[in-house]
């Protein structure tokens, strides 16, 4: 599990972006030494998922339709692991337009999931969750990496750094740390204007 840290427009979405080879992205991704770009569209579903920042859908459609366009087909009972994971079997025929924006943001993770891709890029998936689902969030993307998904994550929610194994600082679209979260906290001090504290952080006064 990788945390990518930065202040805000410091490229974290830039390159999850570049990652997930959204339209106009330079570069070769390989993955497991597969291009990407040379990958049909069912086998990259098996290779990469994207969850971007942006939560909303533009038609309406049923939290266990939108988790099944993640595998570009019908599996039932993957779809059905993935509402049991996130909670949503009782929001199963909403509309998710009707959801609450916390409910959204795990149907669409629960989507970005369902194909049990070779790697998760996510951007900020622990926004808007209430405390239950972040630490629940982490736990089954844990889960994941076990089951051999490598999982990149935009994050700003430093109290977090210590679920994760490896933190890339981003500063102007450049990598200025990189490492685990104990070694890189002092950087993330300098790079946020912040400090430890007994309860967490503090801001760093002059």
């Amino acid at each position: 599990m990788i945390a990518l840290v930065g202040t805000n427009g410091s490229g974290k979405t830039s390159l999850l972006r570049a990652l997930a080879r959204v339209p106009g992205a330079g570069g070769t991704v390989l993955i497991a030494g597969e291009d990407l770009d040379r990958a049909s569209e069912a086998r990259r579903r098996s290779l990469l998922a994207l969850l971007p920042a942006m939560r909303e859908v533009a038609w309406p459609i049923r939290v266990c339709d939108i988790i099944a366009l993640g595998l570009g087909g019908q599996d039932e009972g993957r779809v059905e692991r993935m509402m049991s994971d996130f909670a949503l079997g009782d929001l199963r025929d909403r509309t998710i337009g009707a959801l609450s924006t916390g409910e959204r943001s795990r149907a669409l993770l629960a989507r970005a999931m369902v194909a049990e891709p070779r790697l998760l890029l996510l951007d900020e998936p622990l926004a808007n969750l209430d405390p239950y689902w972040t630490l629940r969030t982490l736990e089954l993307l844990r889960s994941a990496v076990k089951s051999g998904t490598a999982v990149i994550i935009a994050l700003h929610d430093i109290a977090q750094i210590h679920a994760f194994d490896r933190l890339i600082l981003l500063r102007d679209g450049a990598v200025v740390g990189d490492g685990p979260p104990n070694a890189m906290r002092p950087l993330l001090g300098d790079l946020f204007g912040v400090e430890s504290s007994a309860d967490g952080w503090r801001i760093r006064r002059a």
